[in-house]
């Protein structure tokens, strides 16, 4: 069984090195590339104002996040949820770089790098020359965009998580996780029993009119009907 952390962060700007923060984050747990139903969700306080032009993407004021709990308050919160997965995001760079600069400002241990998996650099090794934004790949596999009418952390996440599985076999893949599957593929080719059981249903005594009915069809068939072989 393989555990893995789908992820998202928002944030105040694009430049984590030179004072924008992290204003929501978003996990979706995965176990062998399927969503379990677990997510984790906290809105945070960057302790800043939020740009204009970043509230018309994320709808994330300065005042709706002026209540919400700063990093340090839910980084314990993060990390047991997160554990020891690999935590996947797209673009992970941008990602990993945010959270571990806050777990730096709080002198916590930064994730190592070997643990994140990017969904951007899949997606350009598989469609190399298109565009890969989390919107193009949805667009491509088909993933209901119909709620993205703003970025959000928990949803981009539950999209990724999809666009993830697709990156990784799609349907198909996800129908051979499916231990119902392996059960209906043992059961695909008709045993002996089965066989005698469909014998036994063939040759149970009919009444009159279905004799008739029956040997009716038999002349239309004529000499090479199966049901002969049976007779």
């Amino acid at each position: 069984m393989s555990r893995e952390i789908v992820f998202d962060t928002e944030t105040t700007g694009l430049k984590p090195f030179k004072g924008d923060r992290i204003t929501e984050i978003g996990c979706v747990e995965v176990v062998d590339l399927l969503p379990t139903g677990k997510t984790f969700r906290r809105y945070v306080n960057p302790e800043r104002d939020v740009p204009e032009e970043v509230v018309r993407i994320t709808g994330l004021t300065t005042e709706f996040l002026a209540d919400k709990p700063i990093f340090s308050e839910i980084v314990d919160d993060f990390l047991e949820f997160v554990d020891n997965s690999k935590l996947v995001a797209h673009n992970a760079r941008f990602d990993r770089d945010f959270i571990n600069v806050e777990l730096t400002r709080l002198e916590r241990t930064p994730l190592e790098d070997k643990r994140f998996i990017d969904t951007l650099r899949i997606a350009r090794k598989k469609f190399p020359g298109a565009y890969n934004s989390l919107d193009a790949l949805c667009k491509r596999f088909s993933v209901n965009l119909s709620e993205r009418s703003l970025h959000g952390a928990l949803l981009d996440a539950k999209l990724l998580a999809e666009v993830y599985l697709e990156l990784n076999g799609g349907r198909e893949r996800k129908l051979d996780l499916d231990p119902r599957k392996k059960h209906q593929a043992k059961r695909s080719e008709p045993t002996a029993q089965d066989m005698r059981r469909e014998i036994i249903a063939i040759t149970a005594p009919l009444n009159d009119a279905q004799r008739k009915e029956h040997r009716e069809l038999l002349e239309e068939i004529g000499e090479n009907a199966v049901w002969n072989k049976y007779l």
